[in-house]
């Protein structure tokens, strides 16, 4: 509980952690208000971009972005976290201290774990904010913001896009882990989100087992922020499943190199 107190006393005033959740609510504000703007005008896809500030419906779609973006997004914050641990000789301190190298990350990512709640929590309220805001300036009626039916599913969809935000984050925090830096961490996990990204056009059969694939089915965004469903993808159970094996395999991975890397600097 001390590590983990700690870890959550140093991630609140990371730059990461302002920046992440920062760019995500900024992103939704902007893509809000413009939505607003424009009347939904410009869209050629059949789509109707209104939705995106017209309730009910808007709660669930900005929750897909978030869920669809912040899989990148909190890779990075992931590996950014872990790699500071090697690169800034925080786990050579704790380490000196007698504390227990797998039981230090652990905690540490545990305290990631949380802020990612809270910032996504943080980031939602913010966009539906905005939402509400861009509705009035487009003449939408609000009425819908209250539905109970929409409202009473919120929490599940929720705890599902946390579990899979959660889930690339852990490749992330191992990814840096075994590269023990900050720069090799993101940078393969940028790599690893567009590589997947892209391989899902030839080999969409492969890569729906992939952790971002399977983070997007968790929550019933295959189509990411308002697209069509990915017909390639997982059931939802069946991806939630796959991608918490994905979360506590890249956990158990960081834990057993940090049990026997050497540690210097």
């Amino acid at each position: 509980m001390r590590l983990f107190v700690s870890g959550l006393q140093k991630l609140s005033t990371r730059m990461a952690t302002l920046l992440t959740f920062g760019l995500l609510a900024g992103l939704l504000v902007m893509i809000d208000l413009a939505v607003a703007a424009t009347g939904g005008g410009g869209a050629d896809d059949g789509g109707d971009p209104l939705a995106l500030i017209t309730f009910p419906g808007a709660y669930d779609l900005i929750l897909s972005f978030l869920f669809g973006l912040g899989g990148l997004f909190a890779v990075i914050y992931g590996a950014a976290i872990a790699g500071s641990e090697w690169t800034w000789g925080t786990l050579k301190t704790a380490v000196v201290r007698g504390e227990s190298r797998s039981r230090y990350l652990l905690s540490t990512f545990v305290a990631i774990a949380v802020v990612l709640a809270i910032g996504l929590l943080i980031a939602f309220a913010i966009g539906v904010a905005a939402a509400a805001l861009g509705s009035t300036i487009a003449g939408i009626p609000l009425d819908g913001i209250g539905d109970t039916a929409v409202l009473g599913g919120l929490p599940e969809h929720f705890a599902r896009g946390w579990v899979a935000i959660t889930a690339t984050a852990a490749l992330g925090f191992a990814v840096a882990t075994l590269a023990r830096s900050q720069l090799a961490g993101i940078g393969v996990g940028i790599a690893f989100y567009f590589g997947e990204t892209f391989a899902g056009i030839f080999l969409p059969d492969v890569v729906r087992y992939g952790p971002f694939h399977l983070s997007a089915a968790a929550v019933g965004a295959g189509g990411g922020f308002g697209g069509t469903p990915d017909p390639a993808a997982l059931s939802t159970n069946v991806a939630l499943v796959l991608v918490t094996v994905w979360l506590l395999g890249s956990l158990a991975v960081a834990a057993g190199f940090s049990e026997r890397a050497e540690i210097t600097g």
